[in-house]
């Protein structure tokens, strides 16, 4: 994707530490900070508006929309997409190989290609917390919410909000970060679409939502750990 809005990674009306490494292959968006001891590599895409804190490493390749947070050592590896408005907590651990390791099954190192990239989306708005790990080939939803200190092996909803070891789903939040179920009606779904809806509302700004019922059920079944 090419942004008329994006600058050579030297361009001035960025702010980038004289410690930071940035690619000059690297696209940077206008409006962004780039902080202590980051590192951006070539053929990386940072959106507008994007903070990268200290000890940020930001792979080949590696697709970030605008007004993106991400906070202090987080490696964001190839083959992982952040959408426009997310946040990225400190110390949150992505990975992109399903079957890692080090070395071939005849003792010789692995290379480039021996191994198979496992890609990895976080969407619209979504927040990771603090020290969460997000195993790779997950998709996590427009405005989802990761705990901290969890794990994530499967995808997570939109406004969904996981926590634990491996990651449940616990309940569905508002763009606002309050929650949403304080009224559950059944809403018919219209013409020509499939299946019902859970109509939400957020206990705090009042906002209303539209959750399709199955993941609605998902969470009312309290699913047992796997």
């Amino acid at each position: 994707m090419k942004n008329n809005n994006l600058i050579p990674a030297t361009n001035m009306s960025t702010r980038i530490h004289p410690s930071a490494e940035v690619s000059q292959k690297a696209e940077i968006g206008d409006g962004c900070s780039i902080w202590h001891h980051s590192q951006v590599r070539e053929g990386a895409h940072l959106g507008c508006n994007c903070i990268l804190g200290k000890g940020v490493y930001i792979d080949a390749g590696v697709w970030i929309g605008d007004n993106v947070k991400i906070q202090n050592y987080v490696s964001v590896f190839h083959g992982v997409t952040i959408a426009d408005g997310a946040f990225i907590g400190p110390h949150v651990c992505f990975t992109n190989d399903l079957y890692p390791r080090a070395i071939n099954p005849n003792g010789s190192p692995k290379d480039v290609n021996d191994w198979v990239l496992t890609p990895t989306r976080v969407g619209y708005g979504a927040a990771l917390g603090a020290n969460s790990t997000i195993v790779c080939g997950v998709n996590i939803g427009d405005w989802a919410m990761v705990a901290a200190g969890s794990t994530v092996t499967r995808d997570v909803p939109p406004f969904g909000l996981v926590r634990g070891n491996p990651a449940r789903l616990k309940a569905f939040v508002c763009p606002c970060g309050g929650r949403l179920g304080a009224r559950v009606e059944i809403v018919p779904p219209p013409i020509g679409v499939i299946g019902h809806f859970a109509n939400l509302v957020c206990t705090e700004c009042g906002m209303e939502f539209e959750i399709p019922m199955e993941q609605w059920l998902r969470l009312e079944r309290k699913e047992p750990r796997s």
